[in-house]
């Protein structure tokens, strides 16, 4: 098995973190969240000399799930993710655009929803599903027990937590999220998260102040 590494490429004047997840020695990855920038992201692939066999999303908003389309029909490849329950989201990607000013959006469907127990996969690096809501109802994380590795998302950023005030979100909920299923993971476990640089989650679970 290689060695999981992370590429991230901002997009969207929201400054997204699209992530492409892949393998070091096959170069066969994954696209987590293209909200958009396509072609930079298609150039990052290029470049890397990456094969990406799949879209993964984290849940439904536009910065996330705003370019799934268009990148699913540049490299014929299925969109996975995120939970059933950020269908209405990815219903209304074109009208989230405009209301962003995010030109290009294109409304999402997923070849295939995920559920909480699910597990995603590309080679020999298998991901479980946890379904996280609370900044969207939706949101999933995809977790790599074996690389002690986690990508988040919009649920948890170093020293903060997902915005909690847009259509469907739940406060409570996504605290619950974080305490009941990503802490317990353990404190080494490294993530990625949709904006910002990443972190631990013991690092989080000692300083992060919406956790303390």
């Amino acid at each position: 098995m290689g060695q999981l590494n992370a590429g991230i490429v901002p997009v969207t004047p929201f400054q997204q973190n699209c992530t492409i997840l892949f393998d070091m020695d096959d170069k066969h990855g994954v696209v987590v969240d293209p909200g958009g920038d396509i072609d930079k992201v298609l150039a990052v692939l290029k470049d890397n000399a990456i094969s990406a066999g799949a879209i993964w999303l984290t849940h439904g908003h536009i910065d996330h799930a705003g370019g799934a389309m268009e990148l699913k029909e540049a490299l014929g490849i299925d969109i996975i993710g995120p939970h059933e329950a950020d269908k209405s989201l990815l219903d209304n990607l074109e009208n989230q655009g405009r209301r962003y000013g995010i030109a290009g959006a294109r409304n999402c469907v997923p070849d295939r929803f995920l559920t909480e127990g699910d597990t995603v996969s590309f080679g020999s690096h298998v991901f479980e599903v946890l379904h996280c809501p609370g900044h969207a109802p939706g949101h999933v994380v995809y977790y790599n027990r074996a690389a002690k590795f986690a990508h988040v998302g919009d649920v948890l950023f170093r020293g903060s937590v997902g915005r909690t005030d847009l259509s469907g979100g739940d406060h409570a909920a996504l605290i619950a999220s974080i305490k009941d299923k990503l802490l317990p993971l353990g404190d080494d476990i490294g993530f990625v998260c949709g904006h910002g640089p990443g972190g631990r989650f013991g690092e989080e679970r000692r300083t992060n102040p919406f956790l303390t």
